[in-house]
């Protein structure tokens, strides 16, 4: 592991050294993260990023289940309780105004 010396610039601003750039395929432009990890700065690829998100939530799904079929699942329910809930009122409210 190659470690690199950088000098921190007027407004904060960090150079990322050319052989470090060109390992981690970065370009001018490129959005990077930084994130604080036991005091010390880690570089991340926006890509390296989702990778290490996805590894992360592996850990808690099983094999063969859809988060994403569970959240639309979830959120149909939920639109079917508030329609009913909306007609239920709807019903109500049309009562009370014909009994006036």
């Amino acid at each position: 592991m190659k470690t690199y010396r950088t000098k921190l610039a007027p407004g904060g601003r960090i150079v990322v050294p050319a052989a470090l750039r060109k390992a981690m395929g970065l370009e001018v432009g490129d959005e990077i993260l930084l994130r604080l990890e036991g005091g010390e700065a880690r570089l991340y690829t926006r890509e390296q990023a989702i990778r290490r998100a996805q590894e992360l939530v592996r850990r808690y799904v099983p094999e063969g289940e859809s988060l994403v079929d569970e959240l639309l699942e979830d959120r149909r329910r939920e639109v079917e309780q508030e329609e009913a809930e909306a007609a239920e009122s709807a019903a109500w409210q049309a009562k009370h105004k014909a009994a006036q």
